[in-house]
């Protein structure tokens, strides 16, 4: 336990580290293209955990850990049911400064086999409105080989998984056989692996979804998988399938079913949506994906939808419109086993995980709560 002096240490470098963001770095940011800040967002964090003495800064923005928020899922230890959703970060650089601020676990990617640009620039775009983002990105990154050589080095204290999408060229009657290839290189460096066949920004890539389409890659990873553990003498990872909101609630079934019948470990809900409600009529023409507040209840309907269905098979990492811990407990109680946040982070700075943790523990003060798994799916039936 903390001695009261060092809470109050601790209490004064967060205070510092979120004064430093609020008045001085979130100010330049919002000067500058949504994508360059999400850049020198990623290159600040991992800059001031290169820095003496950063690390132990970072870790200063954290709760201490309550053991209420422990879980145990696919065998792997999660301090927490936080993790960072993938599209934060591309390219695994920032991994380690993300755990010490206080994320369970971290979704590195989308990455593809080969590098690939992503589509053309602007493709991010702030809708300050509703404090959420549209991203037309097109898996930009910089390839399996370059992650695997960027993570294998690491030691982070938390849960690395890895989000895998096939290459933008690459078509569709390949897929199946590239999600295989991608699993095998990554495999040594992730502790999950999802299968993303929910991004709008890669033409075609949503149909992979559909059950003979996605029962045929998950079947290549599958076996990607278990040949790779075997060369390697490790387990096989877990293999997670991210869904897209924008399906009805039949191919939403119908693509847990296939996931569960084709031997996937968990369903990732939600990816962003190409509905355009909840926001100005003025972004109505934007391409993209949307993430944000706006995604916040199609995705606590769909976690519920899939907790009824395949909840008692498999887990559910519940993501999509999370800024605080009512949100997350919210997300838990619909039927996530887990929860990610990507744009609230973009948004509120590294003060965020800390506090969603603190809400969380305080929710549990208030209702009795003595373990996270206790209330997966509470509010489902």
């Amino acid at each position: 336990m903390m001695s009261a002096k060092d809470i109050g240490n601790a209490s004064e470098a967060a205070y510092r580290v979120t004064n430093i963001y609020g008045r001085l770095y979130r100010p330049l940011i919002t000067k500058v293209s949504p994508e360059r800040a999400h850049t020198l967002a990623l290159q600040g964090l991992r800059g001031l955990d290169w820095l003496a003495g950063g690390s132990t800064l970072l870790h200063q923005l954290r709760p201490e850990t309550d053991d209420r928020l422990r879980l145990r899922v696919w065998d792997l230890p999660f301090a927490n049911p936080l993790g960072v959703a993938a599209g934060l970060d591309k390219n695994g650089i920032a991994v380690e400064p993300l755990i010490a601020l206080g994320f369970g676990h971290v979704e590195v990617g989308t990455v593809t086999l080969v590098p690939q640009a992503g589509n053309r620039r602007p493709r991010v775009w702030r809708v300050p409105e509703e404090s959420a983002i549209l991203n037309a990105m097109g898996f930009p990154n910089d390839g399996a080989a370059r992650l695997r050589h960027q993570l294998l080095p690491l030691r982070p204290q938390g849960v690395v998984g890895i989000n895998i999408g096939k290459n933008r060229d690459t078509s569709p009657d390949c897929a199946a056989e590239e999600y295989g290839s991608l699993l095998a290189a990554v495999f040594e460096v992730a502790q999950y692996v999802t299968i993303n066949v929910s991004s709008p920004n890669t033409p075609g890539l949503r149909a992979l979804q559909m059950s003979d389409e996605l029962s045929k890659i998950l079947a290549s990873a599958r076996d990607a998988n278990e040949r790779t553990a075997a060369v390697m003498q490790r387990s096989p990872r877990p293999l997670m399938v991210k869904i897209a909101p924008d399906l009805t609630d039949a191919e939403l079934e119908a693509v847990a079913e296939a996931s569960v019948a084709n031997g996937a470990s968990g369903l990732v809900a939600i990816n962003t949506t190409v509905s355009r409600h909840g926001i100005p009529e003025t972004y109505s023409d934007y391409p993209g994906g949307l993430s944000g507040p706006p995604l916040r209840e199609r995705a606590n309907e769909v976690v519920k939808l899939l907790y009824r269905r395949v909840g008692g098979q498999i887990p559910i990492i519940g993501v999509g419109g999370i800024s605080n811990g009512a949100d997350a407990v919210a997300r838990i109680r619909a039927g996530a086993t887990l929860v990610q946040v990507y744009t609230a982070f973009i948004y509120a700075g590294p003060s965020l995980p800390g506090k969603i943790l603190r809400e969380m523990s305080a929710d549990a003060d208030r209702h009795g709560w003595r373990s996270v798994v206790d209330i997966v799916g509470s509010d489902a039936a």
